[in-house]
């Protein structure tokens, strides 16, 4: 058993899809070519696998490939110890490797007033959207990023039928501290309150003990109209007979008076008579 190829065989690193190789090519056929990248078994590329300059259609290999040609190769697939090759740069990302929270690297290549697209190797660029490149306000992506810049971002949505990447800068920044300024106030205890004086509550017998004042209180008061009325009709019976007293008191001294001067009338005819008398005589 050769030792030293079995070594060499060791010594080559795991051919996996999407490793880039220089290549040699070796045979040209119909269908491809047969490429030489220097692991110790050859590689073949498939005619539809081959790149033109300009992108037109391939008829004949050898127009493009010929032996002893170094190109570049990428792995395509493994299968056993067969190796195919193609000459299209792989996406760094296929739809189904980009997965939500993953961290990927890119390259800012466009900006607008809503974000800014990122280059990660995906069959489209990813969006970062304004809101999500920074914590605090941000009003124009040119604050954050600037094209040309290698950034890190994280999938925070992935859309595969709109063939949408939304991208988020801010999901991997600290949280933002918010210190708060703690004022200490001397809080005085607030004083008890007075305690109001139980009210008794009225017992049955109190209850008509007030009745029963009430009542007295009520009857007094009858009275007491009655009293008034009774007054008023004393008062006005002592003023008629006041009035009375007075209209006789007057008419008695009318007569008084007319007596009086009927008297003296009568005195004076007496004396003027006795008067003639005594002249005669």
């Amino acid at each position: 058993m050769d030792t030293s190829a079995l070594a060499n065989k060791n010594s080559q690193p795991e051919i996996k899809p999407k490793m880039h190789f220089k290549g040699k090519v070796i045979k040209v056929g119909l269908a491809g070519a047969v490429i030489d990248i220097g692991t110790g078994h050859n590689a073949a590329i498939h005619v539809s696998q081959i790149q033109t300059t300009d992108n037109e259609p391939i008829k004949r290999v050898e127009d493009i490939l010929s032996p002893g040609q170094e190109i570049d190769v990428w792995v395509r697939r493994v299968h056993d110890e067969r190796i195919e090759l193609t000459m299209f740069e792989p996406l760094a990302l296929e739809w189904r490797e980009i997965k939500k929270g993953m961290v990927v690297k890119g390259k800012v290549v466009r900006l607008e007033k809503f974000g800014a697209f990122v280059d990660i190797g995906a069959e489209r660029p990813g969006l970062i959207h304004i809101s999500e490149m920074a914590h605090e306000y941000v009003r124009t992506p040119s604050e954050v990023v600037k094209e040309g810049d290698e950034i890190e971002a994280q999938v925070i949505d992935v859309n595969r039928k709109k063939k949408q990447i939304k991208l988020s800068i801010k999901s991997m920044l600290p949280e933002p501290v918010i210190e708060e300024k703690i004022e200490v106030v001397e809080v005085k205890a607030p004083e008890p309150p007075k305690e109001k004086p139980a009210r008794k509550k009225k017992t049955r017998q109190k209850a008509d003990e007030d009745f029963s004042d009430s009542s007295s209180i009520i009857e007094v008061i009858d009275d007491a109209e009655k009293q008034e009325e009774n007054d008023t009709t004393l008062a006005i019976a002592l003023r008629e007979a006041m009035e009375k007293a007075k209209e006789r008191r007057k008419r008695d001294d009318s007569e008084s008076k007319a007596k009086k001067e009927l008297t003296q009338e009568q005195e004076d005819i007496l004396n003027r008579t006795l008067g003639q008398r005594a002249t005669k005589i």
